[in-house]
């Protein structure tokens, strides 16, 4: 039985079922939401507001659909909620969706990848693990990244690019 089919039928009394959907997906919604909004704080809140969604919308879900897809596209929508909330436009479009849709597949079907990138990012270089740290998980820009450390830009910037292939090979060794 799958857990979403699980999940709906302890409805009434059971949200450890749902807390185990939620566990399963929370991580892949999480990078979803953070593509989409570029900030991890903001992100936390769509993949929360996601969730309390599904929750109370899973007596419409169809079991016979893929628990995922239908996840990301309530993050997708709530995603649109705050771009409409914040006046922002929508810096995706159908295509940039559809493409963003058909990677987060990859994370879907090999979800233990994030695993393998803490592990690969723990073998970086002090220089591009702090580079790294303070550009992605701390959503920091290039320049600011420079002035906290006392390097120019463009060293930040390399420094990225050297991470980035370090991390794809790292990756890629893992992977076989």
């Amino acid at each position: 039985m799958s857990s979403i089919v699980a999940m709906k039928e302890e409805r009434g009394t059971g949200q450890p079922a749902f807390g185990q959907v939620a566990r399963e997906h929370q991580g892949m919604m999480l990078v979803y939401a953070r593509t989409l909004l570029g900030d991890e704080t903001r992100a936390r809140e769509v993949v929360q507001e996601a969730l309390v969604s599904a929750w109370k919308g899973m007596e419409r879900f169809d079991v016979t659909r893929d628990v995922g897809a239908w996840l990301r596209g309530i993050v997708r929508n709530k995603w649109k909620d705050v771009c409409r909330r914040d006046g922002r436009k929508l810096e995706f479009g159908d295509e940039d969706l559809e493409y963003l849709e058909s990677r987060m597949v990859v994370f879907v079907a090999r979800p233990a990848v994030f695993d393998d990138l803490a592990d690969c990012r723990e073998k970086l270089p002090e220089e591009m693990g702090e580079v790294v740290q303070l550009s992605y998980d701390d959503g920091m820009k290039s320049e600011a990244v420079a002035e906290k450390l006392g390097i120019a830009a463009a060293t930040v910037r390399k420094r990225l690019e050297r991470a980035r292939g370090l991390l794809r090979d790292c990756l890629e060794g893992i992977r076989g």
